[in-house]
């Protein structure tokens, strides 16, 4: 028995280390560094941008250095090149002569890896302008589609979860009904334990099949929140669940049925987003009056969808937001994720029609309401063209916040601003 329980102390140990190993790494030896000669990436058309890459080992330039760089306007790179970086160092100048972004990528080759940085100059990003065409029913079809889903009743249930409650927050795994009888959106609802009446806020989320705790840090601020799932399944279950849904039913769920405008996949998306505003409605907890909705990415769409389509919400936050400017690759300028038509020689004509349902600047045309935009210059996933066509779009107040050079992921400071800029609408 004590030999026993030596191996397994042994084990353990070995585990222990191992785990904290890996929870230690962080980044890389090696990095790839990018700039351009000015400080807040911005330049006039026709200007000319400078760029400076490096390639660094520990911090210092590396000698005779093997790299692939590839410049031009973003996703539509016009120079691709091999060179060798005597002192890790290269130079390279860009321009745009219409308004865009300009990007620079060098991947350097060291030791069978390759790393990579990049930097993308913005040129007269205030003139960009969106390629989406707005259908002339398009506010008559989304509101024929929820005056139909609102003939189904709500029925919600709602489900106490001790294990994540705190003193002085409830939280409840709760479930409504959505588009039709029996399709419900499930999410996690989290409440203030002090009576009374608050601001609410609807978070809604990025592309991808995931459980979530729910925001209990602004709940605790005083705010009821509710941050949903957007595939009709519970939102409580481990990540290998929805690990076999994203490799198997519903993967590459956001390409099916693109090119049927009332069965493409995200109408349900879009109609439960909605219909969470009315859940929270009916909470005697919600003030009646403040009410924010905000996501990154696909969740900065869905932003823009309920800031559109519903007056009771107040303000949103629309980070990085994908889905938008679709038909922008028609025409050689960078579209928003997913990329629908870039880089396709035979677009089909219902696809492209059925698209502009589903595009986000035209819901950006329609919205009244105060919003908060932020995104990244060097963002390759949701183009910095396509995140400012949106932003141009809109003529209700707004406010940006770039970080050039964050791609499609956050800094600290982002996050910090973004949810104080919430607690602000929110204050008396």
């Amino acid at each position: 028995m004590k030999i026993f329980f030596n191996r397994w102390l042994v084990l353990a140990a070995f585990f222990f280390l191992v785990e904290s190993a890996i929870a230690q790494i962080r980044g890389t030896e090696i990095t790839v560094v990018v700039a351009p000669d000015h400080a807040d990436w911005n330049y006039e058309t026709g200007e000319k941008a400078r760029f400076t890459a490096k390639v660094l080992r520990a911090g210092v330039p590396m000698r005779n250095v093997e790299v692939d760089y590839e410049a031009g306007p973003e996703m539509y790179a016009s120079v691709k090149r091999h060179a060798t970086l005597e002192d890790g160092t290269m130079t390279w100048t860009g321009t745009m002569p219409t308004p865009g972004f300009y990007r620079l990528k060098v991947t350097a080759h060291v030791g069978g890896r390759d790393y990579s940085g990049w930097c993308t100059a913005a040129f007269s990003p205030q003139r960009i302008k969106a390629k989406a065409t707005m259908p002339a029913d398009f506010t008559a079809f989304w509101d024929g589609v929820m005056a139909e889903a609102r003939q189904t009743p709500l029925q919600p249930t709602v489900t106490l979860l001790p294990e994540r409650c705190t003193e002085d927050v409830n939280v409840y795994h709760v479930s409504f009904q959505n588009i039709r009888p029996g399709s419900r959106t499930y999410g996690i609802l989290c409440v203030p334990v002090k009576s009374g009446t608050y601001p609410a806020l609807l978070r809604v989320p990025g592309a991808g099949i995931r459980p979530y705790e729910g925001d209990r840090w602004m709940a605790s601020l005083g705010c009821i929140t509710l941050e949903i799932g957007i595939h009709g399944i519970p939102v409580t279950m481990t990540q290998d669940y929805y690990d076999k849904l994203f490799y198997g039913a519903l993967n590459g769920y956001w390409e099916m049925n693109t090119d049927d405008r009332d069965g493409n996949y995200y109408k349900r998306v879009f109609v439960g987003a909605l219909r969470a505003i009315d859940y929270i409605a009916t909470l005697p907890q919600w003030d009646g009056r403040r009410l924010c909705v905000t996501g990154s990415s696909q969740g900065g769409m869905l932003s823009l969808v309920c800031a559109a389509l519903d007056k009771r919400v107040t303000c949103y936050g629309a980070v990085h937001a994908a889905m938008c400017d679709h038909e922008a690759a028609l025409s050689g300028q960078p579209c928003g994720w997913p990329h629908y038509f870039y880089g396709k020689k035979d677009v089909d004509k219902k696809a492209v029609e059925a698209a502009r349902y589903y595009d986000g600047v035209n819901f950006a045309r329609l919205i009244n309401c105060p919003g908060w935009f932020s995104f990244g210059y060097n963002d390759d996933v949701v183009p910095p063209t396509s995140a400012y066509a949106t932003y141009n779009e809109v003529t209700a107040p707004k406010t940006l916040r770039v970080f050039q050079q964050t791609a499609h992921f956050w800094y600290q400071e982002q996050w910090d601003e973004w949810n104080e800029w919430i607690r602000e609408q929110f204050r008396e």
